[in-house]
């Protein structure tokens, strides 16, 4: 039988992985700036990441742990950054107090009327629908951090070898394809 609880935590620790190695040899003066009109920086990304998805949903939540969160300015525009290995030491520990409370934790489990008191605008899912919206969250977030990436230093994820220069797109077959020329 698949057990789905490890299905689920390969999926975000994979994820999680991703996040930390789109930012692996970049100096902390490029993460700390947005390259973006919508202002974030790759370390606020990871910051967010941190308190807004790690520690809200499964220490919040989840475990109904109380947590002084800081604000949506102090995780995205802080008065002084910290150096970015102090910011993904804090997500790499944060994914790890998650991982114990999804282990100890039934999937079909849900939040606790305190939690729910305490979060009213958190919707009342079971421990596995709030681990496939942080999956999807993070996924999403490692995304925008591979476009920022390749912003930045031209470095891809996701490598297009073939596929990237409009005349390869023009003459690519593919089974199935029908080609109009």
């Amino acid at each position: 039988m698949t057990d789905v609880r490890e299905i689920l935590l390969t999926e975000l620790r994979g994820q999680r992985r991703r996040v930390i190695a789109t930012l692996s040899g970049l100096p902390d003066e490029t993460l700390v700036r947005s390259r973006l009109p919508s202002g974030w920086s790759p370390l606020g990304m990871v910051r967010h990441l941190t308190y807004d998805v790690e520690h809200f949903w499964f220490q919040c939540v989840v475990a109904d742990v109380a947590i002084d969160l800081p604000t949506d300015d102090e995780v995205w525009h802080p008065d002084v950054w910290p150096d970015a290995r102090a910011v993904v030491e804090a997500y790499e520990a944060a994914g790890a107090r998650s991982d114990a409370v999804i282990e100890s934790t039934p999937l079909d489990a849900l939040p606790s009327d305190q939690a729910r008191a305490t979060y009213p605008g958190a919707p009342n899912r079971n421990l596995m629908a709030t681990m496939v919206h942080v999956i999807t969250e993070t996924a999403t977030h490692a995304g925008h951090l591979d476009i920022d990436r390749e912003l930045i230093d031209g470095h891809q994820h996701l490598v297009l070898t073939e596929f990237t220069t409009q005349s390869a797109r023009r003459t690519q077959r593919r089974p199935g394809n029908v080609t109009r020329d």
